[in-house]
């Protein structure tokens, strides 16, 4: 869940960086093509060295919003703009000594600049906290996966061999065993490189009769995943269509080589092989297995087309 809260977080920074980066161009081009008119509208005087001082400003923050626009996730171009913002706060605070400067506009526009450089900050360092975690060593990008096979089965037939978790591991090939807990928890046990083996509790989190399972792993396990499994009725009678949706982040080391493992150095193609096993012990009672195939060793032979 901290994995989900972070990528979260992230993608909030990353829709707020742009947010500001189009705000960069609409201010840039206002500066720009109509520099007198803004001087006055914020209140302060306008000269032909105000005239090419806007321009100047209009320029940077051009450059400014292109690059956030270009790279939303960089932190340097929201700091190039905490700088120009720096600069703004500098032009409005000596115009507020002025005396030919209307205040209350100034007042207002410093205003508006102040907050914005607050957002400004905010908004890079979580891009900068972000940038910082995904470069971490051993850390891993979250992998998703979503598979569907149709078995002859029904809904309730298919849900209910799934929900008894210790039936897991008849299809799934590097699962060793799955002991239930609770009505909700259970100790999951997977083979790992070098006859070594893996374990991780997991946690039920919805649990919908004959229509779908979601669950995921304990906060404190080692092995980061979740996942949905939904049972839905194949057009024309023609049984269950299974559909897989699962999410890891693999880790280093001894657990991230059993991980690797268990889901197959290609993941899409180890759900699916998977499914497969699933089909025929469904449909067979026990899966089928080939030796000619391209694999190492024994896979499930894939059934014909029309039963997919």
């Amino acid at each position: 869940m901290g994995n989900e809260r972070r990528g979260e977080a992230s993608t909030g920074s990353e829709r707020l960086a742009r947010g500001l980066g189009w705000l960069s161009v609409g201010l840039g081009v206002a500066e720009i093509a109509a520099p007198r008119a803004l001087a006055r509208m914020i209140g302060v005087r306008d000269d032909d060295r105000l005239h090419r001082t806007m321009v100047a400003l209009g320029v940077r923050e051009l450059v400014s919003g292109v690059g956030i626009l270009t790279r939303p996730r960089s932190a340097p171009w929201l700091w190039s703009r905490v700088g120009g913002d720096v600069m703004d706060l500098a032009l409005l605070g000596s115009a507020l000594r002025s005396d030919d400067s209307k205040r209350g506009r100034v007042a207002a526009a410093t205003a508006a600049v102040a907050g914005l450089t607050l957002l400004d900050m905010v908004t890079g360092r979580e891009l900068r906290r972000s940038a910082a975690g995904a470069a971490r060593p051993g850390r891993r990008r979250a992998v998703d996966v979503n598979k569907a096979i149709t078995v002859n089965r029904s809904p309730e037939e298919v849900y209910a061999f799934w929900r008894d978790l210790q039936n897991l591991p008849q299809f799934m090939e590097h699962l060793e065993s799955v002991q239930v807990l609770s009505d909700r928890r259970s100790r999951w046990k997977a083979k790992a490189p070098a006859g070594r083996t893996v374990e991780w509790e997991a946690e039920i989190i919805e649990d919908r009769p004959n229509e779908s399972i979601s669950w995921r792993v304990a906060e404190d396990a080692e092995v980061t995943h979740s996942g949905t499994v939904q049972f839905t009725g194949a057009p024309g009678g023609r049984g269950t269509e299974i559909r897989v949706g699962l999410r890891y982040e693999p880790p280093g080391g001894v657990i991230g080589g059993a991980i690797a493992k268990l889901f197959g150095e290609e993941p899409g193609q180890q759900v699916d092989s998977d499914l497969r096993r699933l089909k025929q012990v469904l449909e067979t009672g026990e899966v089928v297995h080939s030796d000619s195939s391209v694999h190492r060793g024994a896979h499930p032979a894939r059934p014909s087309a029309e039963l997919l």
